[in-house]
Parts: structure tokens; C-alpha cells; sequence
């Protein structure tokens, strides 16, 4: 009997139902209890019958497969191995069986029937234990004395995943061999092919199919799925299969694209890439834009799936190109990316076909395009694209220009990730350039000038030689109109003889009058040529030129003409018809080859040429991206700073021309407070410089010394300062320390050849190398002392300057400590070539002499012990110095320089003179210094000292239970000692530094007498350090400082020399910080100077202005509108601290609050005259900083009292302050309670006013709540009928309030006189220009100072409307009390 068809069901339990005719349905279904005895008897069959077995023991594993949710899980584990067995025999004896020949149909129904049972079972049972293993805390009970519950999946972890594993194998297995034999025509069943696929779809809905430590089950499910594609027809199925899991399972894309790469590259289905594309494509733009995390699956699929299989995705990649333009931003970027990748993999490299290179510049500008995308993501991605190409070298050399350009652009983008997307696409342009491993434009002009000459010496000599017409060809020519004139002068006759002599006579012989008919013929002046030579032929007969047989007829001048035109060699005329052939000789032959020659070396130099202009181009392009990537260095934001930190180390590897510039830009980072961003900078620097290149170990301290030299020089000091904790850094562990400073010293001393700037690096670079180890320098004094301060100090003062700042670092200044400080003998060597070497300066007219002074004279007070006697000696000696040569007549006169009358009678140079008042104003301000720190901090050291000695003793035999008392009374004794040492300082200060008998006091008068007498002293620079070293004199004592105070203002502001302004600044800020109580009525004219027409000194001033009131050393009162201009001043930097200023200035509370109704008066008066756009642009930055809601509150009501009396002008200015306010619903109950104060200037003439109120309440519209926007729905209404209308209009009509409730002055009160009522209704008459009658004069009244509600209920918010901002008109427009609108 054959056994019954079996037909696998959608559903199992549709084989519980009765089928069809011959149909196969359970006959038993097993209960659980008997479930394993009948596996018992299972497990017996196939032992004795094989894999057969299934046909009569179907119903046993259908019985667990129907009981899965309450049978053991022993139960399923036995079973799934029995099936696992059935399915591997059925694989084995099936080899067997198909192999033969001839198959009867019963045992093939027989064998197919058994795989169609035993597949459908082992797959129905893996998709039940795989969701029973996937459902979130689905345990097994535990059992007694079971440390933790087992998984549903297995009896112990892992085990389901080596079960998966063998699950696998043996369906690949089977599925390997030929079982289409089994089914008619080897058609599989499409069910039989469900159930397999069905079963390895369900495996990979698992998230954790896609990590790594499950690749061997991924593999097997995609090898199985692989096998149905390819030999079952399932193709089309997967297809659809795929896009539908993409939608629902986030953690598929990479499995699928990994699927799509197996089965095109080891089963040769190449065709299902395209048919998943187009199931993709078939959805359109609005459905993708609705469909969430499936259109980011979608996305990430295809860019990993063009990464794998970029030649199979490239023929379709024109489907999903349209993606581009919709709106889903995913798909936007994944699209893109699958450009990125088509490119990298397909398209790069110059071999293409000239197809495929469209291709690639279709798809290039394409990815271009998106560079400039809306989306900020796909900006960003485009970006990181085109990195990815550079760096591949795939990018068409024809294409950096224009993608350089768009880089450099995209810097300035809003969006962050965008800015740090473009930095890197620069680094990758830097990094991967065709063109030179150094990228200087200064480098590159030179050698591109010299090309271009070459290049055009070569186009000259190339240049074809102007055709040669022959005397022939032109006689050619002209002989036909020739012969027309000859005719007409013969049929003149003799009419014009007598004219004809006259002109031969004039030409002289016959050669002349040759010489003048060739003449006439080539300047196409005919008629004169031909009666020249009629004539020429009668006077001249004889000549061989004028010969003629026949001088009547047309012929023989003819001839005359031609022979005195081509010459006499030229005979016999060449024929007319046809041109003369050129013979073809060895010279003609040899310019040919020259002519072939030629081109290719032309064609070299100008791609030579245009090579250089490339990288000359390419170079400049990267230096203007230069300047906007150094302000990204200070951004907040960590990541972008780290990027620009990158671009600037490659610019500095490549020798970009501003790359030192950026390098210190960069280098003030060191000191930043973001820990990122520090060690970016960190090790950018010891990348650049302290990682040298070398062989040897002298090789790489060269290289080491001459990078850090390039960075010295001419830096600024805040530089120095941040290059010198790098350099400590790798000086205190570097094995290169002894070979760097044996370099440095090298240069310093001159033994090795190097350029007086990098002499000057080298001894800045050992003062710091001084700091880790004072032997350094302390050792090489003399050596330091005979090369900068010997007898050659006058030819460079700079190295001497150096040479004082290098040998400073020595100085224990910032050691503390009760160890006595590092001083020398007041005779040392050193303190005497200082001298010598100031006084040496003090005539010339060096400009560097200056700062080496001050350098030295510091350098005396660190180091001398004694350095108040050894500056009095110097200034005696200097000013005797100075006399002695009055003495002698002032000695030569330089060039152009100027000379002072001095009191002997004598003149003076004005360098000198300036040079001696610079010295005493430094020893002035050094002296002074020396007392405040060094003397101080030796005396609080000694007393220090002398205490702990007397102490000592005491301590030793005192209880304990004392100590606290003690304790507390050395620490009074400790206070008072440093209060008694402070006073004597400043005693010394006030009393002896300046008294009759020093030094000091002697050149007071001189100064004073000089900053007094612009006029008479008019040397700049003499002015300048007069005024200076004055200030440094009033910084010593109280006394000096009020008796020259006044003066010092009075060159604050009438100096006619913005540095002396500039000085006189810093000098006022200064003394404020010294003596606040003496300056505090000079502080006016230190804001004055905030408007300066100089743009260096309104910058000085607002530095100074900026710390002084940060550190609350001075008020800002009434000019605070000045500060305010600054932030719309025309110079960046000034912009940019007075920005910085108001930002720092907000962090203290309510001070920018306090300070605005002042502004805003200020800065809206008419005579201020302050452009519109500038004051929108300052009340704009300041009302950033009012954030609190009670603050704009206030500002609301103030605003709409400052409305009543305001003008024009003004009017439109408080408009604009209304329109930028913060918004909130108490501002909406001002603006409504203080209606009276600004509906009569809702007019026509009040447009602004009514157009800033709109975009107030647009704003407060905006999240509104539905009561409050009801409110400013209607507030609007009212403004808008008032606007339209008239107030008079609308208040006649009985509008209601904004709240619902009658309007404040308006309802539920009697109108008092002259309020409520319109302008016609006061004067008595329905007219609106009758006159009003005028009010009695009852005498003047006190004006009261207003204070308003918001004051009243925030004591905090510290603004009152002053005396000065009390209306002076008031109109008649209704103004309630405070009670009154409490009341309604």
C-alpha cells in the first residue's frame, strides 16, 4: 500500500482536520504523559527501521510540537535530536537513492513523502525552541538545589547554539543532493521551500545572529538560504523577504549585505542585487518618509551592500538615485555613501573605460551637490565621503580645485559635525596632495617666475616668422589700377609739365627720384608716381633706370615703373599665373625636424608650468582656510577644537606659509582647562618639535633647536611663555637635554653659522633650560657676559635684551621658601657690563636700546644685592654722561634728529634725553617693586627665622594643653608683624624714595617740566618717555600722584600722539588700581577716551576700563552707552572685547539690568546720532543677558513709560526695544496695564511702535497656552483697531480689554479731569484743530521721583526712573494708579 501524500500545511494544527483524498492527517495525538514512552518507541524504530521510521511515528514529534508549551524540556531536547537523526539518515540514504538510474514512482513517493515529514517537523520545532529562546525572562522552573534557572532554549547555556549549529548541517546536507528527482518534472514544492526559508528567517529575527560570537550560525543560515536561491527557485522570495525584515529588524542590514555578497560571489546569483534594489526602489518618497527606523535599515544596507558588492550594486545604482531628492534625510545619506563607496571600489584609478569615467563624474557631482544638502547630515557625510576618496587617492586631479573651494566654504557652516567634517576633508587635501611635500606660496613664486620665462623664451622662438612678400607679388597687385592711371596722365598731356619739373628739381639725381617713386607706389599713390617718372625720364635719359624707348606709351612706362619698383636684378618678370615653386632642399628638410623637435619640449615646460601654478594655487587656497580653522582653535566645542589642532600639525608638517602663525595660535592651549583640548595641544607640539628626525643624537638637537628657534622668533611673550612649559616638559626627561643645550650654547657663542635672530632664540631657549637646571647658565655667566654684554653690546641690543631675560631665570622670585635668596655681590662682572653697556646706549639713537634698559635694570634688582646704591651710581653716571656732552656741543647731530634747550644754556639731543628720563622712570617703578616683594618677602622671611629660633626653646617646655593658645597667639603676633612691615614699606614709599636727598627726586622737575611743555618738547618719542616715566614716578608715593595728576589727565586728553593717549591710559587705570580715593574723579576722562579717533587708544582704554570694572575698581555710572558703541565699533578687536566685556559683566547679578534704561536714554537721543542699525545691533546683545522673567517684566513697564514723552526718533528706537524683549504672560499684563501709556502712538505716524508690539506678541504666540493666546489674540485685535482707526474711534466704540474685562481707564471709574477723554473733547469742541484753552498757572510743583510697581515687587532689581528720566510733558492720556488696576 503507498503511503498517503503529505502536504505541509500553512499552520500545523490544519493536520488535526481531515484533508483531501489520500491526504496524510494525524490519526493520535499523543497526550503528554505518554509522550515518552511513545519517543521511547520512536527512538526504537529508527534504530531498527532507519530514517523511514517518520511515515509511522509522524504523530509523536507532532505531539510535542502541539503540547511545546507545557511538555519538559527534556521532552524537546529528545525530540529535536531524534528529528536532527531522521533528517541526517534521510540525507544519507538518499545518496544512495538517487543515484540510481531507475527510481520506482512508489519508493519515490515514499522517499519524498519522508523528507517532506521529517523537514517539516525539525523546522517547525527549531522556530518554536527559537521564540521560546528569544522571549525576555522565559526560564525553565527550577529545580531543588539548582544554583539559577536554565534557558528555555537549552538544558544549559550555549546549548541551543551548537543545537542551531547541527540543526543547520544537516538541512544544508540534504538540501545539497539532487531531492528534485523526488518531485515530478524536479518542481519542489513551493511549500516544502516555505518551510525550510521560513525557518532561517526566524533564526535571524534573533539580534544577537549579528555579533560576532554567533558567525558560524549566521553563516549556516546563509549558506542554507544560499542553497535555495540558487538550485530552489527561492530568488524572488528572498527578495521580497529581505526588504520586508530590513523594515522591521534593525540589526539586519549587515547580515542581509553579508547574505547578498555569499550568494552573488560563491553561488553566482548576481541577479538578486538588482531585484532587492528594485523592491527598495519601489516604495516612494512619502512612504519612506513615514516609516522611521525601516528607512534607516534601508539606508545602512545599501551602503554596506555597495562596500561589498560594489559591481553588482553599480548597474542600479540610477534607481535609487531619485532618493535623492526627497525629504527622508536617512536615506539621503545612504544614498550618498553608496556613491562613496561605487567610487572608492569601481571607479578609481585612471585605467577606466571612458565609459565608466562619465560614469564617475556623474557621481562626483552628485556627492558635490550634497556638500551643500539641507540636512546637516548629509553635508557632514558627503564631507567624510570625499575624505574617504582623497585618502584612497581616487580623486580626478581635475576635481581639487573646485572641491577645495567648496571645503574651505563649508567651514563657516552652522552646523558642527559640518565644520569637523570640513576640517578633516582639508587635513585629508593637506595630507594626500599630488603636488609637493612642502606647500609654501612664498617658496613657490620664485621657481614659477623662472618657468614662466623659460616659457615664453621657447613660444618666441617658436613663433612662425612673418610671410615675406615678394617686390613681384606686390607689383602684381597694384599693376592693374597702375595701368588705369598711366592712361589717364598720358591723356593729359603736356598739361602738367611745367608742374612735373618743379618736382624733380626737388628730388635731386636720379637715385632720389627712384628712390621717392617706390615710395608713392607702396603708399598706393599712383597718379604722383607716374608724373614723377615722366618727368624723371626726361631729365634723367641717360639713367638705366629711367631709359625708355617709348616714354608716350603705356607700355614703355610700364616698364619703367616695374624696373624702378622690383629693382634691376628682377629682369625677367615671373609668370603671372602661377607662383614660383619653392625647391625642396637638405634646409628645408632640416627646419621641418627642428619644427618636430620643438612642440614636445614646449609641451613639457608648459606642463611644467602649469604645474607649479596648481600648486601655487593649491597652496593659497589652503592658507585662506588658515585664517578662519585659527579662530576654531578657541570654539567651544572639544571635538572641532581637536580637528583644527590636527589641521594645524599637518599645515606646520607641510610648510604651509602661515603655518607658524597658526602654531602660535595654537600654542596658548597648553593652558586650557578642557582636558581634551590640553593634551591635543600637548602633543600636537611635541609631535612638531619634540620628536626630532636624525641619525644621530646631535642630528636630531639640531633639528630639535632649529624648529623651536623658527617658533622664537619674533614671537610675542604670551607665546614664549606657553612654548616654554612645553620645552620644561621635555627637558626634565629627555635624553637629548645635554646635546641641546651644547647646540644652543653653539649658536649663541657663534661657532655655529646661524642668523642674529636665531642667536637670540638660542639664549632664550637656555634661559629656560635654566629653569630645570640653574647650572646652565650659572656656569656660563662670563661666557653669556663677553659674547651679548662685552664691548660689542652697542651693535646688537636685542641679544643683550635676550641675554638679561635668559639670565633672569636664575632668580629664585617664584621659589617660596625660608631659604635666603640666590643674590650676587654688587661688584659681580655681571652688574658692571650692565652698567657699561647702559651708558654705552645712552647717546645713541638705537630704538632697541630702550627695552634691553629695562631687561637690565630688572636684572639688577633680581640678582645685585645691593641694587638701589648700583641704579643711584648708574644714574649719575648717566646724566653726567649727558651733561659732558651738552658740554661738548651735543656732539653729531644726526640726520634729521632734533635738540632740546636745556637749563646750562647748552643743547641736547632728544634720544638722549628721552633715553635718560626712560632710565629714571624704570629704576623708579624697579626700585619701587624691589621694596613691595623682594624687601617685604626678606622680611617676613627673617622675622620668619628669628621667631621660629625664640620659639624653639619655649615649645620644648610647654603642655600640651597650651599648644592651642599659643598657637593662636603667634598667629596675632604673625599679623600684626605683616601689617608693621607694610606700613614701613609705605612709609619709605611716601618719605625717602622721593625726598630732596635722592637721587630719584632730582629728575622730578625735568619731567614735569617736559609732560608741561608739549610744545617746546616736541620729539615724539621724548614726549612719549617723559609721560611715561612720570606716571611710573606717580606710582611711588600719594603725594607725587595728587600734585601731577591733573597734568597726567591733561595728556589723557590733549596729547597729539595716540601712543602717548594709549600710555597715559594704561597709566590712569593703574594708579586707580593704587589710589582708588585720588582717582576716582579722573575716571570721566578715562571713558572719554572710549570714543578716541584712534583706534589703538579707544582699545587701550577699553582694556583698561574692562579690568577696572570686572574688579570692581570702578562704577560704571552714566557711561555705560559708551562701552555699549564699542560693540558696533568698525575695528574687529575692539568689537571683539567689548563683546567679551558685556559677556563677563552679565555674569554678575542684575548688572546689565541696572545698566539698560541708561543705555537705552542715551543711546536714543537725537543728538547722539546713532545709526538705526547700530542701535538694533547693541540692544540686541544686551537684552541676550535679561533672562529673568521679573526683569523683562520691568523692562516692559519702563519701556511704555519712556513711550509717553518720547519723539520720533526716539520712538522708533523704543519700538525696537520692545520687539527684541523677552516674552513671557506677566510682559503680555504689563503691556495691557500700561495701555494709556502708548495707544495714542498707534497711529500712522506710530507704524514702528505698532509693527514691534505684532512681533511681540508673535513670539509670546508661539507654545502659547489656549487662555493666553486667547489674550493676545484680542491684545492684537486692539492694537489692530487702534492702528486703523484712531484711538479716539475706539474708544468711542467701547472696545473691550485684551483680558475680557473692561480696559483699565476706561470702565467701572469716572474719568477724572482731562483723562479719558480725546484730545477735540478737552478743548471743548467736536473740531480736532481747535486750540486748547490754557490751564491757570498755579505755581511750580516738586518733581516727584516716579518709582514704578516692578521695583516695588522685586527689591533686587536695582532701576529707578532718575530725576533727568521724568517726563516733562505729559499728555492727557488716562494713567491709572497701581490700586486701581488691582481693583479692576
Amino acid at each position: 500500500m503507498s503511503p498517503l501524500e503529505f502536504c505541509i500545511p500553512m499552520f500545523p494544527a490544519e493536520l488535526l482536520k481531515a484533508g483531501g483524498i489520500g491526504q496524510y492527517v494525524v490519526q493520535e495525538l499523543v497526550s503528554v504523559k505518554q509522550l515518552g514512552s511513545h519517543l521511547h518507541s520512536f527512538r526504537a524504530a529508527l534504530k531498527s527501521q532507519g530514517p523511514l521510521c517518520i511515515l509511522e511515528h509522524f504523530d509523536t514529534p507532532y505531539s510535542v510540537l502541539h503540547h511545546f508549551q507545557t511538555v519538559d524540556q527534556a521532552v524537546k531536547t529528545e525530540t529535536l535530536d531524534l528529528l536532527v537523526k531522521v533528517v541526517s539518515g534521510l540525507a544519507v540514504s538518499l545518496a544512495t537513492v538517487l543515484s540510481s538510474p531507475s527510481l520506482p514512482a512508489a519508493d519515490r513517493k515514499q522517499q519524498q513523502t519522508a523528507v517532506k515529514m521529517a523537514v517539516f517537523l525539525l523546522c517547525r520545532l527549531v522556530e518554536s525552541l527559537e521564540s521560546a529562546a528569544c522571549l525576555p525572562g522565559y526560564v525553565t522552573a527550577p529545580s531543588k538545589g539548582s544554583k539559577r534557572a536554565r534557558p528555555a532554549g537549552g538544558s544549559e547555556p550555549g546549548q541551543w547554539d551548537s543545537d542551531r549549529e547541527e540543526v543547520l548541517q544537516c538541512l544544508s546536507q540534504l538540501l545539497q543532493l539532487e531531492i528534485r528527482a523526488l518531485w515530478s518534472l524536479s518542481l519542489v514544492d513551493e511549500d516544502f521551500i516555505s518551510c525550510v526559508s521560513s525557518c532561517c528567517y526566524k533564526l535571524l529575527e534573533t539580534p544577537a545572529i549579528s555579533q560576532a560570537r554567533s558567525r558560524t550560525c549566521r553563516l549556516a543560515v546563509l549558506h542554507l538560504l544560499g542553497l535555495l536561491v540558487k538550485r530552489y527557485n527561492h530568488m524572488l522570495g528572498a527578495s521580497v523577504k529581505v526588504v520586508q525584515f530590513l523594515q522591521h529588524f534593525e540589526h539586519l542590514p549587515s547580515v542581509f549585505a553579508q547574505a547578498l555578497q555569499l550568494w552573488t560571489e560563491e553561488y553566482g546569483v548576481k541577479g538578486i542585487v538588482g531585484e532587492v534594489i528594485r523592491e527598495i526602489s519601489l516604495k516612494s518618497s512619502e512612504e519612506m518618509a513615514r516609516e522611521g527606523s525601516g528607512v534607516k535599515a534601508y539606508s545602512c544596507f545599501l551602503a554596506e551592500l555597495a562596500a561589498l558588492v560594489p559591481e553588482a550594486v553599480l548597474p542600479h545604482v540610477s534607481v535609487i538615485l531619485p532618493y535623492l531628492e526627497g525629504e527622508c534625510v536617512s536615506l539621503r545619506v545612504g544614498v550618498c555613501e553608496v556613491l562613496g563607496e561605487l567610487v572608492l571600489r569601481c571607479l578609481s584609478g585612471e585605467d577606466q573605460a571612458e565609459g565608466r569615467r562619465t560614469l564617475r563624474g556623474q557621481l562626483l557631482d552628485t556627492l558635490q551637490e550634497h556638500c551643500l544638502d539641507t540636512s546637516a547630515q548629509v553635508r557632514a557625510r558627503a564631507l567624510q565621503l570625499f575624505t574617504r576618496v582623497l585618502q584612497s587617492k581616487a580623486l580626478p586631479l581635475v576635481r581639487y580645485r573646485e572641491l577645495l573651494c567648496v571645503a574651505v566654504g563649508r567651514l563657516c557652516d552652522r552646523s558642527v559635525i559640518v565644520c569637523k567634517s570640513a576640517i578633516q576633508l582639508l587635513c585629508a587635501f593637506i595630507c594626500n596632495n599630488p603636488y609637493s611635500c612642502k606647500l609654501s606660496s612664498a617658496d613657490l613664486k620664485a621657481p614659477l617666475e623662472k618657468e614662466l620665462a623659460k616659457l615664453r623664451a621657447l613660444r618666441e622662438q617658436q613663433r612662425p616668422a612673418a610671410p615675406v612678400i615678394e617686390a613681384w607679388e606686390v607689383w602684381q597687385a597694384m599693376e592693374p589700377e597702375l595701368l588705369q592711371t598711366v592712361w589717364v596722365e598720358l591723356e593729359r598731356g603736356s598739361e602738367a609739365e611745367g608742374d612735373r619739373e618743379e618736382e624733380i628739381q626737388a628730388q635731386g639725381s636720379a637715385q632720389d627720384a627712384a628712390l621717392r617713386v617706390r615710395q608713392l607706389l607702396h603708399g598706393n599713390k599712383y597718379r604722383q608716381a607716374v608724373r614723377l617718372v615722366l618727368s624723371a625720364v626726361t631729365l634723367f635719359p641717360q639713367s638705366e633706370l629711367f631709359r625708355c624707348t617709348s616714354p608716350t606709351s603705356a607700355d614703355g612706362l610700364m616698364g619703367v615703373l616695374g624696373l624702378v619698383f622690383k629693382g634691376p636684378e628682377k629682369t625677367p618678370d615671373p609668370p603671372t599665373d602661377t607662383p614660383p615653386e619653392r625647391s625642396e632642399g637638405p634646409e628645408e628638410d632640416r627646419s621641418e625636424g627642428e619644427k618636430e623637435g620643438e612642440p614636445s619640449e614646449l609641451q613639457k615646460q608648459e606642463m611644467l608650468v602649469q604645474y607649479l601654478r596648481d600648486t601655487e594655487s593649491f597652496a593659497l587656497q589652503v592658507e585662506e582656510a588658515i585664517a578662519t580653522i585659527g579662530t576654531m582653535l578657541y570654539w567651544k566645542t572639544t571635538s572641532v577644537v581637536q580637528e583644527a589642532v590636527q589641521f594645524c600639525v599637518a599645515v606646520c608638517e607641510f610648510g604651509v606659509s602661515q603655518s607658524l602663525v597658526v602654531m602660535r595660535r595654537l600654542l596658548p592651549l597648553v593652558w586650557s582647562k578642557d582636558t581634551a583640548v590640553k593634551e591635543a595641544a600637548m602633543e600636537a607640539c611635541r609631535r612638531l618639535y619634540l620628536h626630532p628626525q636624525g641619525e644621530t643624537q646631535r642630528l636630531k638637537a639640531q633639528t630639535l633647536v632649529h624648529s623651536l628657534s623658527l617658533l622664537m622668533i619674533d614671537a610675542s611673550l604670551g607665546t614664549i611663555q606657553c612654548l616654554e612649559e612645553i620645552v620644561l616638559e621635555f627637558l626634565q626627561g629627555s635624553a637629548l637635554q645635554a646635546s641641546v643645550v651644547q647646540v644652543l650654547w653653539e649658536r649663541f657663542t657663534g661657532r655655529s653659522q646661524c642668523s642674529a635672530l636665531e642667536r637670540r632664540a638660542a639664549v632664550l631657549l637656555l634661559g629656560i633650560a635654566a629653569r630645570v637646571e640653574k647650572e646652565v647658565v650659572l656656569s656660563n655667566l662670563d661666557t653669556l657676559i663677553s659674547v651679548a654684554l662685552g664691548e660689542r653690546v652697542t651693535e646688537d641690543f636685542l641679544l643683550a635684551r635676550d641675554t638679561c631675560i635668559a639670565i633672569t631665570k636664575i632668580a629664585d622670585q617664584h621659589k617660596s621658601g625660608s631659604s635666603q635668596p640666590f643674590r650676587l655681590p654688587a661688584d659681580h662682572p655681571l652688574f658692571t657690563a650692565l652698567t657699561d653697556a647702559i651708558t654705552a646706549g645712552l647717546l645713541l639713537s638705537d630704538a632697541h636700546w630702550l627695552s634691553f634698559m629695562e631687561q637690565a635694570i630688572n636684572l639688577l634688582y633680581q640678582l645685585s644685592e645691593s641694587p638701589d646704591k648700583t641704579c643711584a651710581r648708574l644714574l649719575r653716571r648717566s646724566a653726567q654722561q649727558l651733561l659732558d656732552d651738552v658740554a661738548e656741543g651735543g656732539g653729531a647731530q644726526p640726520e634729521g634728529g632734533q635738540s632740546e634747550t636745556g637749563d646750562q644754556g647748552g643743547q641736547v639731543r632728544s634720544a638722549s634725553l628721552a633715553h635718560l628720563l626712560s632710565l629714571c622712570g624704570s629704576v623708579a617703578f624697579r626700585q619701587l617693586q624691589h621694596l613691595e616683594r623682594s624687601v617685604s618677602a626678606e622680611l617676613r622671611r627673617r622675622r620668619a627665622a628669628r621667631e621660629e629660633r625664640d620659639s624653639a626653646p619655649q615649645r620644648r617646655g610647654q603642655q600640651a594643653s597650651n599648644e592651642s593658645a599659643v598657637e593662636a597667639e603667634m598667629g596675632l603676633t604673625g599679623a600684626s608683624a605683616d601689617d608693621t612691615e607694610a606700613e614701613l614699606i609705605r612709609k619709605i614709599c611716601e618719605t625717602e624714595l622721593l625726598s630732596d636727598d635722592s637721587v630719584l627726586s632730582c629728575f622730578l622737575p625735568l619731567l614735569v617740566s617736559v609732560c608741561s611743555s608739549p610744545g617746546r618738547y616736541s620729539h615724539p618719542p621724548l614726549y612719549t618717555a617723559t609721560c611715561l616715566a612720570l606716571a611710573k614716578y606717580m606710582m611711588i608715593s600719594s603725594t607725587t600722584c595728587e600734585r601731577n595728576v591733573q597734568l597726567l589727565v591733561t595728556v589723557l586728553d590733549r596729547a597729539a600722539v595716540p601712543g602717548v593717549r594709549s600710555n597715559a591710559a594704561v597709566a590712569v587705570g593703574d594708579l586707580t588700581v593704587r589710589f582708588p580715593n585720588l582717582l576716582e574723579p579722573w575716571t570721566p576722562h578715562l571713558y572719554a577716551r572710549l570714543s578716541d579717533a584712534c583706534p589703538s587708544v579707544r582699545l587701550t582704554a577699553l582694556t583698561v576700563l574692562t579690568h577696572l570694572v570686572l574688579k570692581d575698581m570702578v562704577k560704571v555710572k552714566g557711561q555705560a552707552s559708551e562701552m555699549s558703541l564699542l560693540l558696533v565699533d568698525p575695528d574687529p578687536p575692539i568689537r571683539s572685547l567689548a563683546l567679551n566685556f558685556f559677556n563677563e559683566l552679565a555674569a554678575k547679578d542684575n548688572a546689565i539690568y541696572n545698566l539698560l534704561p541708561d543705555i537705552i536714554s542715551r543711546l536714543s537721543e537725537p543728538d547722539r546720532a546713532v545709526k538705526e542699525d547700530d542701535f538694533n545691533t547693541i540692544i540686541k546683545q544686551l537684552f541676550s543677558y535679561i533672562t529673568k522673567d521679573k526683569q523683562s517684566e520691568s523692562l516692559v513697564e519702563k519701556l511704555c513709560q519712556r513711550i509717553r514723552t518720547a519723539k520720533e526718533c526716539q520712538l522708533r528706537a523704543l519700538s525696537q526695544c520692545l520687539s527684541l524683549l523677552p516674552v513671557s504672560d506677566r510682559a503680555l499684563g504689563r503691556l495691557q496695564e500700561n495701555w494709556e501709556c502708548y495707544c495714542d502712538k498707534l497711529g500712522a505716524e506710530g507704524a514702528g511702535l505698532y509693527e514691534a508690539l505684532l512681533s511681540l506678541t508673535a513670539r509670546m504666540r508661539r507654545g502659547a497656552k489656549p487662555e493666553l493666546r486667547a489674550q493676545i489674540e484680542e491684545f492684537e485685535r486692539r492694537l489692530t483697531a487702534v492702528h486703523t482707526r484712531g484711538l479716539e474711534n475706539v474708544e468711542e466704540g467701547g472696545a473691550p480689554s485684551p483680558s475680557g474685562s473692561p480696559a483699565p481707564g476706561h470702565a467701572d471709574r469716572r474719568p477724572t479731569r482731562g483723562k479719558g477723554r480725546s484730545l477735540a473733547a478737552q478743548n471743548g469742541g467736536d473740531s480736532a484743530f481747535s486750540t486748547p484753552r490754557p490751564r491757570p498757572n498755579k505755581g511750580p510743583r516738586a518733581k516727584p521721583c516716579i518709582a514704578f510697581s516692578s521695583d516695588e515687587e522685586d527689591a533686587d532689581l536695582d532701576a529707578q526712573l532718575s530725576e533727568t528720566e521724568t517726563p516733562k510733558v505729559t499728555t492727557p492720556i488716562t494713567r491709572s494708579s497701581r490700586r486701581t488696576r488691582l481693583r479692576n
